[in-house]
This record gives C-alpha cells, sequence and structure tokens, in this order.
C-alpha cells in the first residue's frame, strides 16, 4: 500500500508529463494548420500561374483564378490579408512572351491560436508570415 508521500509523488509526476504533452500536442496542431495552409496556398498560385501561362496579358483573370481556388481553410476570395503579386518575366513585348515565364506569389498571415507557441517560436505579434509561388512557362502569346 501506497503512503500519502507516495500518492503525492506520482499526482506530481502526472502533472507535469500531462503539461509537457499538452504543449508538444499544440505544438503538432499549430504545425498541421500552417503546413495545411500553405499547401493551400500553393495549390492557388499553381492555378494562378496554369491560367497565366494560357493568358499572359489577363492580370486580374489571374489573381481571379487565385481567389476561385478556395475557401476553406482560407478564405482566398474574402480575406483582405491574402496578397497575390503576379508577374510576368523575361525578355519580349507584350505579343512575344511565348517560351518567357509568369511567376504567381501568394501571401498570407496565419494567426496563431495555441496558446504559449509564440512565446516558444518567438513570435510575441503571434503571427506567422506564409508564402508560396509558382513559376510557369507562357504557352501562348498575349495577342492573337
Amino acid at each position: 500500500m501506497k503512503t500519502k508521500s507516495e500518492r503525492g509523488q506520482s499526482l506530481v509526476e502526472l502533472a507535469i508529463s500531462i503539461t509537457i504533452l499538452v504543449f508538444l500536442l499544440a505544438g503538432a496542431v499549430e504545425f498541421g494548420m500552417i503546413f495545411f495552409q500553405y499547401v493551400q496556398l500553393r495549390d492557388a498560385a499553381q492555378e494562378g500561374a496554369l491560367y497565366g501561362s494560357l493568358y499572359p496579358a489577363d492580370m486580374a483573370g489571374v489573381e481571379a483564378r487565385v481567389r476561385g481556388a478556395s475557401s476553406s481553410p482560407i478564405d482566398l476570395e474574402n480575406d483582405p490579408s491574402v496578397v497575390i503579386i503576379p508577374t510576368l518575366l523575361g525578355t519580349g513585348d507584350a505579343c512575344e512572351t511565348t517560351g518567357n515565364a509568369i511567376r504567381v506569389e501568394v501571401r498570407f498571415t496565419h494567426q496563431i491560436f495555441m496558446p504559449f507557441i509564440p512565446e516558444l517560436i518567438g513570435r510575441p505579434d503571434r503571427t506567422y508570415p506564409l508564402a508560396a509561388d509558382v513559376t510557369d512557362t507562357i504557352l501562348q502569346p498575349a495577342c492573337p
């Protein structure tokens, strides 16, 4: 039979162990959310680059394609913190862009929601910047 001091020792060990496990679980959940949001940004940038490779003169269409790519977990269409930057790369005028490239960058600021995580990673403002960019070859000229 355990004495009172032994039962108290077990309770203290359990409290310390559970605290550490909760921190690890919180970190894993936060990392999973950040990774899932990054994958969504990458897929949206890829959609915009694909559209831009076919219609390089339609930058508004590229942005619309990116914004329409997904609505969860980031609402790309309605979230004002999402920044989309399409850029034509290469030489030649607007009618001679075939073979050049288009680069689409999508930026988003993730709000960290788990407690104590910002202090552990050194982000006291509770945000984590995410950015994804895709470069694609232009397949059709901008002008007919």
